[in-house]
């Protein structure tokens, strides 16, 4: 094992000590009070089987089969969740074949960044991660299940799932994916039009037709932002099917491991001598491995807040020293949009996930010795699932990558980081995606131009204003100022003054996400502006510095008159009502801060420790 990686997860173990041991008893105490259809009485059960056939009753009656709880993200207007309309069925079916039972247990929201984007329901965005845990809970909180079934794919929504599986961490979990949609237009040729729309040289119709050919059918999108980047770290951290994370929809392959998952999770009960629930399975060693696999490849940024929620959800304390710790241990591997041209089917069909899990393994990079829904041991996932025979099987990964443009070896990295580099400074802690930056631009020093809205910024660009050197910043973008949405709209116009010469950066609360691209951004700013954070004292014309290098985030005026400032103030009303935005005043309220995950279920010290 790699010294370094070792000494970020002794770091982890050890702050998270008092916390994880009053986790791991509460899911203890939860086993001795189940299976929990046994604690029901009569007339509690017979409400939970009343709909089932009689094969079904018969079994749920007797206590002695395993009853497996199906959560879902499906809606048929979400192409990465539309596949999943079907499973329910595939999954009872396989459960029933193998003498237990499955349930519906209930489903939960799954909304959409990309349609979202620059809208205002983009302000319920990163709310709906908690929104999706409760629902979640709620599903399983009937006390009738012996192990549940996560469908679920894109942003928020598998940080949600796997949250509340650890809210019922007494029982095992297998996570289902659906797979990506097939290749559309290439991504060079996407980012082209958008920016070319940007500076007014196509019109709105030619754009549609450019993002139509890109998403162009059921499936996940293929550009590496979070939803793929989800994927990669739930099966690295052994909770999907071995290779199972990029396989198309609505394929024999994709189907037969379904409905593998489906009789995996049976295997794994409290009711049999196999019983691995996902609160003991999940460790420290666990989460290094997924954050390592994020950093191996350019992931979304997403993840320096929701990995640390999910961490924080099994007890764990994890912080962004420790992703940068990580970041600058692990090489980058592979080069898939924003970080290169290639997708994430490209990436597949280079080796995948088995190629790139032997090649970390094999240099020290991730814990071989976990627990994962496959068997003890992370080996087992440098193999790749193949229809044989009519029958599904697991072969060795192939020797060497197929494609090195978008797979690399350890020995001749894209990086020799990960990509990943926390900023610090007079402004605050944020971070910042150096993994597709082109050499020479990882540093900017400039003067600041303040916004409060992408659609300033916007307006400030069509009027010609930014044709300069600038260090863009936009601000109350936080968390508790509106909900903390991505900000995908800055990327073209930003990448056009990029292109004219200049010397650009951004710098925000808010989020860029994994569509992260070629301008530096400083984001997740923590402080946030709502909370009196050092970026509501920036002035238009101040001089800053961001540096992707060093890892300085600083405005250049001396201590004195920065502490004479008064912070800036601005009223979010406008940002508190309309598309819903009304019912989530509260949860808004309670959420932390973007470095302790900007979370409202699991985030506070206090609650971790009872």
């Amino acid at each position: 094992m790699l010294p370094e990686i070792q000494q970020v997860t002794d770091s982890i173990i050890a702050r998270s000590q008092k916390s994880r041991e009053i986790y791991l008893q509460r899911i203890q105490a939860a086993r001795l009070k189940g299976p929990h259809r046994g604690v029901l009485s009569c007339g509690n059960l017979a409400h939970g089987f009343a709909a089932c056939n009689s094969q079904d009753k018969g079994d749920l009656r007797s206590l002695t089969k395993a009853n497996i709880g199906i959560i879902s993200s499906y809606n048929d207007m979400l192409s990465a969740h539309q596949p999943y309309e079907h499973y329910p069925a595939l999954l009872k079916q396989a459960v029933s074949e193998v003498g237990s039972v499955a349930q519906f247990a209930g489903g939960v929201p799954a909304m959409c960044d990309g349609i979202t984007q620059g809208q205002p329901g983009m302000e319920l965005s990163l709310l709906s991660r908690d929104i999706i845990a409760m629902s979640a809970a709620i599903g399983l909180s009937h006390n009738m299940f012996d192990g549940g079934l996560m469908l679920g794919i894109c942003d928020k929504i598998v940080p949600g799932l796997f949250m509340a599986a650890m809210s019922f961490g007494h029982l095992p979990f297998v996570f289902v994916p659906a797979g990506p949609m097939p290749s559309g237009i290439p991504n060079k040729e996407k980012a082209r039009v958008r920016q070319l729309f940007a500076e007014g040289k196509v019109g709105k119709e030619q754009l549609l037709e450019a993002e139509s050919a890109s998403y162009h059918a059921a499936g996940t999108c293929t550009f590496y932002g979070t939803a793929n980047s989800n994927q990669l770290v739930i099966e690295i951290m052994g909770l999907h099917l071995p290779g199972s994370s990029f396989v198309n929809p609505s394929t024999l392959l994709r189907d037969e491991l379904t409905k593998a998952a489906a009789r995996q999770v049976t295997r794994l009960t409290d009711l049999g001598p196999d019983y691995l629930p996902i609160g003991q399975m999940i460790d420290a060693k666990s989460i290094v491995n997924g954050i390592v696999g994020l950093l191996a490849t350019g992931g979304s940024t997403n993840h320096t807040m929701h990995l640390i929620a999910m961490a924080r959800s099994a007890g764990f304390i994890v912080n962004w020293d420790d992703f940068a710790k990580l970041s600058a241990a692990t090489p980058l591997l592979t080069r898939i949009y924003p970080n290169g041209q290639a997708d994430i089917n490209h990436f597949q069909h280079a080796g995948g996930m088995a190629l790139l899990i032997r090649e970390l393994l094999d240099a020290g990079l991730l814990h071989e010795d976990v627990q994962t829904i496959a068997g003890k041991g992370l080996r087992r996932y440098t193999q790749q699932p193949v229809i044989q025979d009519g029958k599904l099987q697991w072969i060795e990964a192939p020797a060497q990558s197929l494609d090195f443009d978008v797979l690399t070896c350890v020995s001749k990295p894209f990086k020799s980081h990960g990509g990943l580099e926390v900023l610090s400074g007079n402004v605050g802690r944020g971070v910042i995606k150096t993994s597709a930056l082109r050499e020479g631009t990882e540093v900017v020093t400039a003067p600041a131009v303040v916004f409060s809205s992408q659609h300033e910024l916007d307006a400030a660009f069509q009027a010609g204003d930014l044709n300069k050197d600038c260090i863009v910043v936009v601000r109350f973008q936080g968390p508790k100022a509106c909900g903390m949405p991505e900000l995908h709209k800055l990327t073209p116009p930003l990448g056009v003054l990029q292109d004219r010469g200049f010397k650009v950066a951004l710098v925000t609360d808010g989020r860029m996400s994994g569509a992260s691209g070629k301008v530096p951004a400083a984001i997740h700013v923590t402080p946030e502006a709502l909370d009196g954070g050092n970026i509501a004292r920036i002035q238009t014309g101040d001089m800053m510095t961001v540096d992707g290098l060093t890892g300085r985030l600083e405005l250049l005026i001396s201590d004195a008159d920065l502490a004479a400032r008064e912070a800036v103030t601005l009223s979010m009303q406008d940002n508190l009502h309309g598309m819903g935005r009304e019912m989530f005043g509260a949860l808004r309220s309670q959420l932390t801060g973007a470095e302790q995950g900007a979370c409202s279920l699991f985030g506070t010290e206090e609650h971790l420790h009872g």
